[in-house]
């Protein structure tokens, strides 16, 4: 099933011009509104974006968070399926699945929200 994945992926990613999906790691902080559990000290978000380059869809995926009243702090860029898969990575047809509507909808999907908690001595 995962080979079906990445092959409708691959024939679809030829459709899109130059559009590619990016695979982001997001850390944010906090703000009033950020929706975060309060004792929280921000969260890693795993993101999924197009872009033309990763350049591209680093600054929409910073765009669209501060939209959600979140406060992006760093952004740690991962590459292309392809670039994943040429380092290692394991990539699940759920990753694929998501990577694909990012790319149909030339858009920023959250993939996963990670609350990150202080230790007690960090503050």
């Amino acid at each position: 099933m995962a080979q079906s994945k990445k092959a409708e992926y691959d024939r679809n990613s030829k459709n899109q011009n130059r559009q590619k999906v990016y695979t982001l790691l997001v850390q944010v902080g906090r703000t009033d509104k950020d929706g975060l559990p309060n004792d929280s000290s921000g969260a890693a978000l795993v993101c999924y974006a197009s872009g033309v380059d990763e350049a591209e869809a680093v600054r929409e995926t910073v765009a669209i968070l501060k939209q959600a009243d979140l406060a992006p702090l760093d952004v740690t860029g991962y590459g292309t399926l392809q670039e994943r898969q040429s380092q290692g990575h394991e990539v699940e047809p759920e990753e694929l699945t998501l990577m694909q509507r990012a790319l149909d909808e030339n858009s920023v999907i959250v993939a996963q929200m990670t609350p990150l908690f202080s230790e007690k001595g960090d503050q």
